[in-house]
C-alpha cells in the first residue's frame, strides 16, 4: 500500500519504521526538522520504566516495548537505551511512590527496599529526615530521543521511505485520502497515519472533545560539584513523593540533568503558542524538589524546554478512524517509552484492519 504519515515524533517514525519494513511505500512527513525542538518527543531523553501503580495494563505492556525497542536497536545498528533503572521517594503513606511500589509487588516485578538513612548512602543528593523510604528498580531508564530520530529518519531513507522535513501539511482529506501541503502539494495514498501530536487538533478540530492540548516545561541543572558524582550513577527518580509532581533524569545521552514536574501545566489553544519560558520558570520547577533532593539552590538552572501533549480525560492513548484515515495520539505525557510498540502495533493494524485491537491495546486494555 501507499502510505502517508503526517508526524515525524516517536510515534510517527516507529510507524514508518514498521510500515516500511512491512514493504510499503512511505512517506513520511514533518513540519519541523527532525528531531523536532518544539515536538513532545524532541527532547534528549525520556523515562522508561515499569512501574504504573494501578495501571497495570501498561505496566505490563512495558515489556512488549522492550521487545519493540529491541527489534529497533537491531535494525538500526545502535542502542539509544541507557538501562540504569529507576528510584522512587516516598514520604507520605499512600503517595503515588507508594502506589508505584505497590503496582510492582503486585506484578512480581523485582525491587530493592531502602530506609531512609540507607537510601542516602547510596543516593547522596537525597536529605536525610526528609522521606519514609525509597526503592529501587532495575526495569528501566532514559531513552534517548534525538539520537533515537536521527537514527530512524536515516535508516528509512537508506530504505526507499520518502523523508520530508520542514514541510507543513494544512489538510488531510480522509474520505480521498489525501494529504495537501502549505504550497498546495497534494499527495494521494491508500491510507494516511495522522500522528500529529499536539498539532493533530490543527487537522481535526472535532477532536477537541476528546483530545486537549497542554503545554509544559522542564528544567535542566547544573549540581554542585560535590554532588556531580551521585548524579552520573544515579537511576532515573521516577517520583519524590508526598504531593510533588515531578520526576528527574540524571545527565545522559547528551542531554543534561534534567528536572520535570507539572508545575506549569496549563491548557492552549495552540500548540505553538507560550513556547517561551517564563522568567523564574526554570527556579520554580527546581525548588519544588526540595525536600527530598538537598541544597536546591545551590544547584544552577542552565536552560529551560517547553513542551506541548495531547491529553484525553484518563490520560490513555487514543487512535480513531476516519474513512482513509488513522489519528494516533500515544503521548499523553507517558507515551514515549512505548513508541516503537505504538509504530508495530499500528502498522498491524494497517495490515490486518484490526484498528479495534489497536484500541484496546493503546487504551492498555488488551494485549
Amino acid at each position: 500500500m501507499k502510505i502517508t504519515i503526517v508526524g515525524a515524533g516517536i510515534a510517527g517514525l516507529s510507524t514508518a519504521w514498521s510500515l516500511t519494513k512491512a514493504g510499503h511505500d512511505v512517506t513520511l512527513i514533518e513540519q519541523g526538522p527532525i528531531p523536532n525542538p518544539l515536538a513532545a518527543s524532541g527532547d534528549h531523553h525520556r523515562i522508561i520504566r515499569r512501574a504504573y501503580g494501578n495501571a497495570g495494563g501498561y505496566a505490563d505492556a512495558i515489556s512488549e516495548a522492550y521487545e519493540a525497542w529491541d527489534e529497533l536497536w537491531h535494525d538500526i545498528g545502535s542502542s539509544h537505551l541507557d538501562p540504569r533503572g529507576f528510584i522512587c521517594v516516598s514520604r507520605e503513606a499512600g503517595d503515588e511512590a507508594e502506589e508505584y511500589r505497590q503496582g510492582l509487588e503486585h506484578g512480581g516485578y523485582p525491587l530493592e527496599l531502602y530506609e531512609s538513612r540507607e537510601a542516602v548512602k547510596r543516593y547522596a543528593y537525597l536529605e536525610e529526615g526528609t522521606f519514609r523510604y525509597a526503592f529501587f528498580c532495575p526495569e528501566g531508564g532514559a531513552l534517548h530521543c534525538k539520537k533515537i530520530a536521527i537514527d530512524i529518519a536515516r535508516w528509512l531513507r537508506a530504505r526507499g521511505a520518502t523523508v520530508l522535513e520542514n514541510t507543513r501539511v494544512s489538510a488531510v482529506d480522509s474520505a480521498a485520502g489525501t494529504v495537501t501541503m502549505a504550497d498546495g502539494t497534494v499527495i494521494f495514498a491508500d491510507k494516511v497515519v495522522v500522528t500529529a501530536g499536539a498539532w493533530v487538533l490543527k487537522l481535526f478540530p472535532k477532536l477537541a472533545t476528546t483530545l486537549t492540548t497542554y503545554r509544559t516545561a522542564v528544567v535542566y541543572l547544573e549540581p554542585p560539584a560535590d554532588l556531580k558524582a551521585a548524579w552520573e550513577s544515579s537511576p532515573v527518580v521516577l517520583d519524590v513523593g508526598g504531593r510533588t509532581d515531578g520526576y528527574i533524569i540524571p545527565a545522559s545521552g547528551g542531554g543534561g540533568l534534567k528536572f520535570g514536574s507539572g508545575l506549569h501545566k496549563r491548557k492552549t489553544p495552540d500548540a505553538n503558542l507560550d513556547r517561551i519560558p517564563a522568567q523564574g520558570e526554570g527556579e520554580a520547577i527546581r525548588d519544588l524538589f526540595a525536600p527530598p533532593i538537598k541544597r536546591l539552590s545551590e544547584y544552577k538552572v542552565t536552560d529551560v524546554v517547553t513542551c506541548a501533549y495531547t491529553f484525553t480525560s484518563d490520560e490513555r492513548f487514543f487512535a480513531t478512524e476516519m474513512d482513509k484515515c488513522l489519528v494516533v495520539s500515544a503521548c499523553s505525557g507517558h507515551g514515549y517509552k512505548f513508541g516503537a510498540a505504538v509504530g508495530r502495533r499500528v502498522a498491524r493494524s494497517i495490515g490486518d484492519g484490526d484498528v479495534p485491537l489497536l484500541q484496546r491495546w493503546l487504551r492498555a486494555e488488551a494485549a
